[in-house]
């Protein structure tokens, strides 16, 4: 029988998303993902289907159809699998899920920006303007859902769009040493954070995975673009993550070379040849 595919990079957030969207409806062989190199250039078949477009993820229907942006087929995917929806069935809970949703295009460019800055000068500023996004969620939780956990009962919709991006947000803590402060205006959102990072069902991706594959981005340098000076992204696929040393934290005053950052095959072959026979790489699940 013909499935989905979908055309992803395995460590976005976006991506993610759709991959919770299909554990929790336990429809998981309902699609295929197909691996996309974002440090090579697009092959010519997929920018066909896409209309040369590059963003990821893309959906392609049972019988050929193409579906772009993350959530717009996360909806598709939710309407059109077999089961219950995980959207709200009740329209004005519905409507509070959607205005939530709304609110996360914001609140991850200004995380991203905020990873990718180069001026150490801008760091109070950017933690400011992402603290009072955290403020803002904090009060719409407080105003719908006060003594919950999660926006309503469970995991739902809302929680699958956010989820993804607090985990992506682990770059945050390794290299701006980011967290939310104490008090009142986090409480809500701090417990919110906390219950969907936590769900079985967003364990794609480990915290040592965002960190390392995400070190370019704390340079400045944002899908699979090359650091000045570097011959490999950290997005690159020959060099497993799981036996790279962890990059340094400092983001504004060193730059790691390819070596450093265990990219090159000199330096994956020797990291493999000094494993003790006992070492057991930690894995994503």
């Amino acid at each position: 029988m013909p499935k989905h595919i979908v055309y992803h990079i395995p460590v976005c957030p976006f991506s993610q998303r759709l991959e919770i969207l299909l554990a929790l409806r336990g429809e998981e062989s309902a699609v295929e993902f197909r691996v996309v190199d974002i440090t090579k250039p697009r092959d010519a078949e997929l920018l066909a289907k896409t209309r040369g477009t590059t963003a990821l993820p893309v959906l392609e229907t049972c019988d050929g159809k193409i579906i772009k942006e993350s959530l717009v087929i996360l909806r598709y995917l939710d309407e059109a699998l077999q089961g219950e929806r995980l959207r709200r069935s009740d329209p004005y809970e519905h409507a509070v899920e959607s205005m939530l949703i709304a609110r996360e295009g914001p609140f991850t460019m200004a995380g991203y920006i905020y990873v990718m800055n180069q001026e150490p000068e801008q760091r109070k500023a950017l933690n400011e303007k992402l603290l009072a996004l955290y403020r803002d969620i904090n009060g719409f939780l407080m105003e719908h859902s006060p003594r919950g956990t999660f926006l309503f009962e469970g995991f739902d919709l809302a929680e699958v769009v956010f989820a993804p991006i607090f985990k992506r947000f682990w770059f945050l803590d390794y290299y701006e040493g980011f967290e939310l402060p104490n008090g009142n205006d986090y409480a809500r959102v701090k417990r919110w954070k906390a219950a969907c990072m936590a769900h079985e069902a967003t364990n794609q991706v480990t915290e040592e995975e965002i960190v390392k594959l995400y070190y370019d981005y704390a340079l400045g340098a944002g899908n699979g673009a090359l650091v000045e000076g570097r011959r490999k992204s950290s997005f690159a696929f020959e060099s497993d993550w799981q036996k790279r040393p962890m990059p340094p934290r400092d983001k504004y005053r060193i730059s790691a070379s390819d070596e450093q950052l265990g990219l090159t095959l000199a330096a994956h072959n020797m990291d493999q040849s000094a494993q003790s026979p006992i070492y057991v790489s930690p894995t994503s699940s």
